[in-house]
């Protein structure tokens, strides 16, 4: 027996089939597309579901017969306003900016900090700022809409569920949530949202059904990206640990993190898992920042040229994105880079400078678990050993573990649990002056001197 997951990243879509074993059976994957309408960057939710409904076909002629259900995992910041059988608008691209006449009025009537954890944050990166600013610009959209559904429950729904709402993407740096009370914010009924929140179900649960292949599988309920892959880790009987999920963005769970040790400047929030606990959380846009840093050099990353770019202090100073502890300020590479060959080394060393920083920040001591498309290879997972010292770092061994979290959900509706890998201790790397490098990294970070200095006290 199989799940069919479509996991609906920034960057790219997938269709993952896994067996119990936490194999993938059958995979094919696109790129979602966006277009511009009337002036904002919009998803085309056509081609992409019309996409996903021949992936599923695809997935059915290749195991007829096999597939229990379809699950969805999706990326966060993003929501859909939809009647009783379409939307109401295109989905907005969670990276559209408002326009600088409207911003300063929308964050002011944001909730505070203290109440949803939700720093601030440029773009949709909180989604409730950009359902905050669309009702300004569109309020007929607020009041045709009979639902307003997180990302992963637009497209259960669109396949055929019910609508209904969950709790790990409700709570997903959105503004819309209290975390410290499991509620929906003050803003939300001060704008008159509650009553076009559907019922929650939770993740995983079947809310209908899908003809696929004259046959007909279960539709569950969908869940955010990053908390599905913490979930197939908890799924393995781990308890203390901080969890790394790698992909577009990296993001930082340590459940143990008090929530008063959050702190807003470095971007730091609260995210709230499939049972609707809240769950401390920090991140950056590692994988982007990555492909900025390395440029178009296509090989996987040298260790030797990891110990050159060590050796000749060659570094990358954040930020290469929008969002993170340094979101907004403009990078650089100093010195600058005289071999091409080393962008990728230099990359690498800053993505694992900057997860070395945000461990920091939320005060990780457990055991670090490693997950994600930038930890293939093992390079990130050693050079993280090496910084952490004695801190034990594991490689999660689950393909896809975004995805797998999200099948363990679906398998467990319908009564089987998943039989997924145990993840690995890591070795530390051996490079020479990583420590010196790394205090040479932070001395050119002025405005958070003070963390380390706390860390090492």
């Amino acid at each position: 027996m199989t799940i069919a997951v479509l996991d609906f990243g920034k960057t790219n879509s997938k269709l993952l089939v896994f067996d119990r074993q936490g194999e993938v059976l059958f995979s094919t994957r696109t790129r979602p597309a966006w277009r511009m309408v009337d002036g904002v960057r919009v998803l085309d939710e056509r081609t992409l579901g019309a996409w996903a409904l021949g992936a599923l076909g695809e997935a059915e002629a290749a195991l007829p017969g096999e597939m229990l259900g379809v699950m969805v995992s999706a990326h966060g910041c993003t929501f859909a306003l939809a009647r009783e059988a379409d939307l109401v608008r295109p989905i907005l691209d969670y990276e559209q900016e408002l326009p600088g006449d409207r911003a300063d009025a929308v964050d002011a009537a944001l909730p505070s900090y203290s109440e949803t954890f939700a720093p601030p944050r440029p773009q949709g990166f909180n989604y409730g700022r950009h359902m905050l600013w669309l009702q300004q610009i569109e309020p007929d959209s607020f009041e045709r809409a009979t639902a307003i559904l997180g990302y992963p429950q637009f497209w259960s729904w669109w396949l055929g569920g019910n609508q209904v709402a969950e709790t790990s993407y409700m709570g997903c740096h959105s503004h819309i949530w209290a975390p410290a009370r499991g509620d929906f914010s003050s803003l939300v009924d001060a704008q008159g949202w509650r009553l076009k929140m559907p019922r929650f179900a939770r993740a995983g649960a079947i809310i209908g059904e899908l003809e696929v292949g004259g046959r007909c599988i279960a539709i569950h309920n969908g869940v955010h990206d990053s908390n599905a892959a913490l979930q197939a880790y908890r799924s393995l009987g781990l308890e203390s640990f901080t969890l790394v999920s790698t992909g577009t963005w990296v993001i930082i769970f340590n459940p143990e993190c008090p929530l008063d040790a959050l702190e807003p400047a470095l971007d730091m929030y609260c995210n709230v898992d499939v049972d609707g606990r809240a769950v401390p959380t920090i991140g950056f846009m590692g994988g982007r920042e990555f492909d900025e840093i390395g440029g178009p050099v296509d090989e996987p990353v040298s260790r030797e040229a990891i110990q050159r770019v060590i050796d000749e202090r060659r570094f990358a100073l954040p930020a290469f994105a929008a969002a993170g502890p340094f979101g907004g300020r403009p990078g650089r590479i100093v010195p600058p880079v005289d071999r091409e060959a080393d962008r990728p080394a230099i990359a690498m060393l800053y993505v694992a400078l900057m997860i070395d920083l945000c461990l920091d920040a939320i005060r990780s001591t457990n055991a670090i678990v490693i997950d994600g498309g930038l930890a293939a290879g093992g390079v990130l997972a050693e050079l993280l050993a090496q910084l952490r010292h004695g801190q034990p770092t594991l490689a999660g061994a689950i393909s896809e573990g975004t995805a797998a979290g999200a099948a363990t959900l679906a398998f467990a509706a319908h009564g089987l649990d998943m039989q997924l890998p145990q993840p690995t201790p890591v070795p530390a790397s051996g490079y020479r002056d990583l420590d010196a490098y790394r205090r040479d990294w932070w001395a050119q970070l002025p405005a958070l001197a003070g963390l380390r200095a706390g860390v090492e006290a």
